[in-house]
């Protein structure tokens, strides 16, 4: 099927938070804007409780194969069973139900390599409840390029108007000053140019690096990362023909004006890609893996324990996650 009519896997992520509660959202479609078709890859009686508890009247329609999802999408929300263990209570997780997440992120996988699934969307999963059956991964990131055998996944934080790649990610604020390097930076700023391009349609992208410093480091007076690390980098993605310009300063890089300027920030931690992606849009965000082999978003949030089961989950970041993986994919098979 062409990439517009092969739905998406939206795998089930953590059955005790607000998966199914958006995902039957987001099926609905509460802002009135079209939804790329896709399939829940997980539990239908699960889902079917969820549209009971939030008063939903979504039909839950089982179905073998992502084709059938794609078209019947209009009957009901499709789900592919993934039959959990024990039934699951809202902010109760079971490791009891690990399995079945970690096998819906598997068949997800599967389904998106083999051409079946246009791409990928991961609703939240809770990592701790995953552990005791094997699964040793700091996140979603790191286990599916674990299982197509990426070698440099780069994680992209994107809302209308801004895209950041945070260099270093899920560390203290210390160890990322420490662990930064010159072949992290261009790694994951060659790898966003050519995601820019690929996967964005953007002909000529152009990236700002932050600095890590306040002020870019005031000339060595408050650190010598920009000069030592950071501006060597720049210069080895300048040979390469990539428009990349810095340090600069990141208070100044996220106002109106200086977002006309480029098309993605690679940010040197974190909170210094997020905090400003949050602030603009904090419902909207998506996140996307770059460098894998097929295409994966997910929406820019967790579990939400504290809100689930009650039927105050927003499911704009997912609603933003399918659709930017629909457009991913488009771009895709346009130079496939």
């Amino acid at each position: 099927m062409p990439a517009r009519t092969r739905p998406l896997a939206l795998t089930m992520g953590e059955p005790a938070g607000i998966a199914g509660e958006i995902a039957i959202k987001a099926w609905h479609a509460p802002d009135g804007r079209p939804v790329p078709s896709f399939a829940l890859l997980g539990d239908p009686d699960w889902l079917r409780a969820e549209a009971h508890r939030i008063k939903s009247h979504v039909h839950v329609l089982e179905v073998a194969t992502m084709a059938e999802a794609a078209s019947r999408f209009h009957e009901g929300l499709p789900v592919i069973p993934l039959h959990l263990k024990t039934k699951a209570a809202p902010a109760a997780p079971d490791p009891r139900n690990a399995e079945a997440v970690i096998a819906s992120i598997d068949r997800a996988v599967a389904l998106a390599r083999s051409g079946e699934a246009a791409g990928i969307v991961t609703n939240p999963i809770h990592k701790a409840s995953l552990y005791g059956a094997g699964f040793k991964f700091p996140g979603h990131t790191e286990y599916l390029a674990s299982l197509c055998g990426a070698a440099h996944p780069v994680m992209m934080l994107a809302i209308e108007g801004l895209r950041v790649v945070p260099v270093t990610v899920h560390l203290a604020l210390g160890e990322a000053v420490r662990t930064l390097t010159r072949e992290a930076i261009v790694t994951a700023a060659a790898t966003t140019y050519e995601a820019l391009s690929r996967d964005f349609g953007i002909a000529n992208p152009r990236l700002a690096i932050a600095a890590l410093n306040p002020h870019a480091g005031e000339g060595g007076a408050m650190g010598m990362e920009e000069q030592t690390v950071i501006s060597p980098a720049i210069k080895a993605l300048q040979g390469r023909g990539i428009e990349a310009k810095g340090p600069l300063p990141a208070d100044t890089l996220f106002h109106a004006a200086a977002r006309s300027r480029y098309d993605a920030v690679i940010c040197m931690y974190h909170d210094q890609a997020l905090i400003p992606l949050k602030t603009l849009d904090f419902a909207g965000g998506v996140n996307i893996t770059l460098g894998l082999p097929f295409v994966r978003t997910s929406p820019d949030h967790g579990t939400a324990f504290d809100i689930a089961g009650q039927d105050k989950a927003d499911p704009s970041s997912l609603l933003a996650a399918l659709r930017l993986a629909a457009r991913i994919a488009v771009e895709r098979a346009k130079r496939a």
